[in-house]
């Protein structure tokens, strides 16, 4: 194998406004048509495709702020649907790793790929049909960006979502930096806001002028990421992929209400579907969890009453996974931080201490202990095969219905069968 052949070739793969992508999925019309999704409780613009874009509306913006635009320019609005968003994205996922097992999952809509085994002269090629292959099988457009780093594949992204074949390789351009010198300093993955204004107080406004910058003032005067990321605009792979993903050591599950919640009752209600949703995300990664704690709030924008927010944390006697045990435990929580007289606006729970389940079997597992385990995997079995809580508990509420404000939801979940859209011949 030739030299050129072993040139490090790392490949970004982004889903075009991936949220919206996948509401124009079961609504074909809309495709060239302004689109926004909008954050829980229909708060802010968290997704827009290009149309939308064109019209000024800005990502992260409150959608009243918007809404003038909004009406008079048509624009089609969804509430967000992340329960279709999360299957949609594991689709995408399984169809990349078809491809190559070199993979990190860097987002919900983002992989790297360490194509490093491929010809220079063969990659682009390659790309393109990784490219049309999720199309074909997803229905979800991306852009692919390559190069000899994870940062100039960012750019490379950035480039690529511009145009028209929706792939861009830096791989074999001899000079990038006129290329560079386009990419504005807040665009450079890895430099944020502070670290952005640091930059432009010291002359350098774009990806060229920090590539081009001396290690030892990015040394002295930042920190070792940034001296990575001049690194890594230079060529030179300074950021490993991540293939081999590390467990999380905590789960957080928290949402606002809709309406504000007053009655201890409704709180309880949250906190327990909090508590079942948190169970069943680390007994799908094997975890258990030593720990929890539960806190809830008020809004501390309210113009009556005063600010309120609280919260407990409970140890477990044994390292669990038990949807019952935790319930419990979050309940005595509850009862020890609620307060009446308040609106509450935000409830959650956080699960800490996260360890692998085949280093806490207990030698002294009763019978007992093991009919639970069973029960936890039937009822998990149960919600994959029949939908999101088909089994529940009595305390998550008999007849809840989500406390969201969800005016344009569009009500299908691909993971759920009974949530799929009709499909009539004519």
């Amino acid at each position: 194998m030739s030299s050129t052949q072993l040139t490090k070739k790392i490949a970004l793969v982004d889903c075009n406004s991936f949220y919206v992508s996948c509401e124009r999925l079961f609504k074909p019309s809309l495709i060239k048509k302004p689109v926004i999704v909008l954050s829980n409780n229909d708060g802010c613009i968290i997704s827009r495709s290009n149309e939308a874009k064109d019209l000024g509306i800005k990502m992260g913006d409150p959608y009243f702020k918007a809404k003038d635009i909004i009406v008079k320019n048509n624009v089609h609005v969804f509430s967000s649907n992340y329960s279709l968003y999360g299957d949609i994205s594991r689709r995408v996922m399984r169809t990349l790793k078809y491809f190559t097992s070199e993979i990190e999952i860097y987002s919900i809509d983002e992989a790297f790929l360490d194509l490093t085994s491929f010809p220079n002269d063969l990659v682009e090629l390659f790309v393109k049909k990784i490219r049309n292959t999720i199309l074909e099988w997803t229905g979800i457009p991306t852009s692919i960006g390559i190069a000899t780093t994870k940062t100039l594949s960012k750019i490379a992204n950035h480039i690529a979502k511009k145009e028209k074949s929706g792939v861009v390789s830096l791989v074999e351009k001899k000079n990038i930096d006129p290329i560079l010198e386009k990419i504005n300093i807040n665009d450079v993955w890895g430099v944020g806001k502070q670290l952005t204004k640091f930059y432009i107080k010291n002359g350098i406004n774009n990806a060229k002028q920090l590539k081009n910058v001396s290690n030892t003032w990015i040394k002295k005067s930042s920190n070792v990421l940034s001296s990575r990321t001049a690194m890594e605009l230079r060529g030179i792979s300074c950021i490993d992929l991540e293939i081999h993903q590390t467990k999380r050591k905590s789960c957080c599950v928290s949402r606002s209400f809709g309406k504000k919640v007053e009655n201890f009752q409704e709180l309880k209600e949250s906190i327990v579907a909090h508590c079942l949703n948190a169970s069943e995300k680390i007994r799908s990664e094997s975890l258990l969890t030593k720990s929890i704690t539960v806190f809830i709030r008020t809004s501390p924008f309210q113009n009556k009453g005063k600010y309120y927010s609280n919260s407990k944390t409970i140890d477990f006697p044994i390292a669990t996974d038990n949807s019952l045990e935790i319930v419990k435990t979050a309940l005595i929580a509850l009862d020890y931080i609620f307060k009446e007289s308040f609106r509450y606006q935000k409830s959650g729970i956080i699960l800490s201490g996260l360890s692998n389940l085949e280093n806490n079997e207990n030698l002294f597992s009763s019978i007992k202990e093991n009919k639970i385990k069973n029960l936890m995997k039937s009822i998990d079995y149960t919600n994959l095969k029949y939908g999101r809580s088909t089994l529940s508990l009595a305390d998550a509420g008999f007849h809840k219905k989500s406390n969201l404000k969800k005016e344009y939801f569009s009500k299908i979940d691909t993971s759920d069968f009974y949530c799929l859209p009709t499909v009539r011949a004519i």
